[in-house]
């Protein structure tokens, strides 16, 4: 079976900045990937070369079986593959239902099984809170409302960012209870967060970036059970 994503080679520029040298990279359908490395090593330009933020200079980007490489945002999206940001990205103008509602759609297939019902039962939180504008939300809250956000679209594939960055003890624990929570209907993850150990936790593999360069690929168990190697690349 053919991998949902396919990245092959892929190298990007910012301006004369070579940040991804030639990273090749596969997601399958129900796999929950872990992408580690210290902050500049190209992660999140990774990610948006996939999602088509950043326009690869050479490589190739195929979601199912489709060249993508060129593809804009929104035409990726409509694939089945849901981006949440470092930053989150919510509407500050609009309410949390408005923020939620705006994102509904079947998935690929034509699939509704992220309902605005089941996001709120998700996210209790969220619910007490519909009529509050994205701005007057908490940084947790935000996080918790760019996640149910992307859970409306029905992806494939659920693609986060330093979803925990700068959030208090409880709401972190919260936002991987929920991670774990979405692995178990068998959606596709691409986590990125600093905390590895979380990570290396809720994932079957784990890819590790250096200088724009991929230079581990392991199971998670595996990975976690090397010290010495995680020393190198991350200084933990």
């Amino acid at each position: 079976m053919k991998p949902f994503i396919q990245a092959r080679s892929l190298h990007a520029h910012y301006g004369e900045s070579h940040v991804l040298q030639g990273v090749s990279l596969d997601i399958g359908s129900g796999e929950s990937i872990g992408l580690l490395g210290r902050n500049g090593m190209g992660k999140s330009t990774l990610i948006r070369t996939i999602m088509g933020h950043v326009p690869a200079s050479s490589g190739a980007v195929t979601i199912r079986g489709k060249d993508c490489t060129r593809a804009a945002p929104h035409q990726v999206a409509r694939l089945g593959v849901a981006y949440v940001p470092e930053g989150r990205g919510i509407f500050p103008n609009l309410n949390v239902r408005e923020n939620l509602q705006v994102a509904a759609r079947p998935s690929f297939e034509g699939r509704s099984d992220w309902t605005y019902h089941r996001v709120l039962q998700t996210f209790p939180r969220l619910a007490e809170r519909l009529e509050h504008g994205g701005q007057q939300l908490s940084g947790g809250e935000q996080q918790m409302l760019a996640i149910g956000r992307a859970l409306m679209t029905n992806p494939d594939v659920l693609i986060l960012d330093e979803a925990t960055e700068g959030l208090a003890p409880l709401i972190i624990a919260e936002i991987w209870r929920i991670i774990a929570s979405v692995r178990t209907t068998g959606m596709s993850t691409l986590i990125v967060d600093r905390n590895y150990r979380k990570v290396l936790a809720h994932t079957d593999r784990c890819v590790v970036m250096e200088k724009g360069c991929l230079v581990e690929n392991q199971p998670s168990v595996e990975l976690a059970g090397q010290p010495d190697l995680l020393m190198r690349y991350l200084g933990v």
